[in-house]
């Protein structure tokens, strides 16, 4: 009663009827110009939340929006977290967002080939997660082994790629679940274990297959040439694993792989190394995967690329040398060429 008394009188002295005010209040639309997101931190009262809102100039009031939520049951059910508000907005939704634990979320696009130190600084660009803290936990092996039941020193390569949205509330872990619980679910119908190799190892050659060629056409060809460098145990040499053993190490991207990047020892470099790296090198889409398991059967050994996105293929040393003159050496074949050409050429195939 004495709430009710005092909504009464404190409408009335602000020129509103009764019950008839209170809805024109709740109806007021919020002093905004354009969207905006707001913060209720944990343990915050709708006190606070009122005064910071009057504060920014978003509401006028605050004591009476604060006493229309305690009478109509809203100061008791406030959850933390973001909150957008529009112009469009009016108290009485205000309230109603403030309570639904809605909390805005945050667009997070993982490309196919994207690394996990790319991933890291999308994430923490918007306050999602500590990007050093992301890191550890992500090269963490029990992270691995308690996500994926393998022996891993790390999840690259199994954060598939997708759009997601996060809120600030869901915290680390619970970005990193529901990325591996995507590759989980759109790999559960394939055999990650054959042509001779592992789970873990299949995933890593699809990481490489994913970064050597952005057409799709040509994935099983260059996971051919692959399976057959590995059958004939000669060394992959190939370039993202210099730039991602680099990386690995210090942090930093490379641009332009020089002679000493390529004699450089790292666990990834496979001009240095035999076989397979150690883990992925990014993290692969479906495709590549699938290419990774189904390769196009070839007598082929060697790739170069012909400046346009797409590459020639050589069984031997002799007819990839000229292939390297023809495409590479030549500064005739690389004028006007792009790789962006690619998407030209895709579109007529």
């Amino acid at each position: 009663m004495k709430k009710l008394v005092f909504l009464v009188l404190t409408l009335g002295g602000l020129g509103f009827g009764t019950w008839q005010g209170l809805q024109i209040y709740l109806a007021k639309s919020l002093a905004l110009s354009s969207p905006e997101i707001i913060e209720v931190k944990k343990g915050s009262s709708l006190t606070s939340i009122a005064g910071n809102l009057n504060k920014r100039n978003i509401i006028q009031y605050p004591r009476l929006l604060v006493k229309m939520g305690q009478i109509l049951g809203y100061a008791d059910r406030i959850k933390y977290g973001e909150y957008q508000i529009t112009p469009q907005d009016s108290y009485r939704d205000l309230l109603e967002k403030i309570v639904s634990g809605d909390n805005h979320r945050y667009s997070v696009t993982l490309v196919e080939g994207d690394h996990i130190y790319k991933l890291a600084d999308q994430l923490a660009s918007k306050g999602l997660v500590d990007k050093k803290r992301f890191l550890t936990y992500i090269k963490s092996p029990e992270t691995a082994r308690s996500l994926l039941g393998v022996v891993a020193g790390s999840l690259e390569g199994y954060l598939f790629p997708d759009t997601y949205h996060f809120s600030k509330t869901d915290g680390m872990k619970t970005i990193v679940k529901t990325m591996v619980d995507k590759f989980l679910s759109e790999t559960k119908n394939l055999n990650l274990s054959t042509q001779g190799l592992n789970r873990h190892q299949v995933v890593t050659l699809a990481s490489i297959i994913e970064k050597e060629t952005g057409a799709a056409f040509e994935r099983p060809l260059i996971s051919s040439v692959f399976h057959n460098r590995l059958k004939k145990k000669m060394r992959l040499q190939t370039d993202p694993t210099i730039i991602y053993g680099i990386m690995d190490q210090t942090g930093r991207e490379i641009k332009n792989i020089r002679k000493k990047d390529i004699r450089k020892p790292t666990p990834y470099n496979t001009y240095v190394i035999k076989g397979l790296p150690p883990g992925p090198i990014g993290n692969p889409g479906i495709e590549a995967i699938k290419a990774a398991i189904r390769p196009k059967k070839s007598e082929f050994l060697y790739f170069v690329s012909q400046n346009d996105g797409t590459h020639v293929f050589s069984e031997n040393y002799d007819k990839h040398l000229k292939a390297v003159r023809d495409f590479q050496l030549n500064p005739e074949a690389r004028k006007g060429k792009s790789w962006r050409d690619l998407n030209k050429k895709t579109r007529t195939r």
